[in-house]
């Protein structure tokens, strides 16, 4: 499966994380940068990052930012 999104391309996730026993809701602006393989589902996975982190995403939970 081909990535949808491209390095520099700016998107929002969407979706809940869970860290630890917290789980909280996303929604946040994110800059794509890194294509990673697909997962074990075969979906593409992103390197996605903000101002205050950088953390992997599954393309289902990205959406491009308007």
């Amino acid at each position: 499966m081909s990535h949808k999104f491209k390095i520099g391309q700016s998107v929002r996730q969407l979706g809940t994380t869970y860290a630890g026993n917290k789980s909280s809701v996303v929604d946040g602006l994110f800059e794509v940068v890194r294509l990673m393989p697909d997962d074990r589902s075969g979906e593409p996975c992103y390197r996605i990052k903000s101002a205050g982190c950088e953390r992997a995403a599954r393309e289902g939970e990205l959406v491009l930012a308007s």
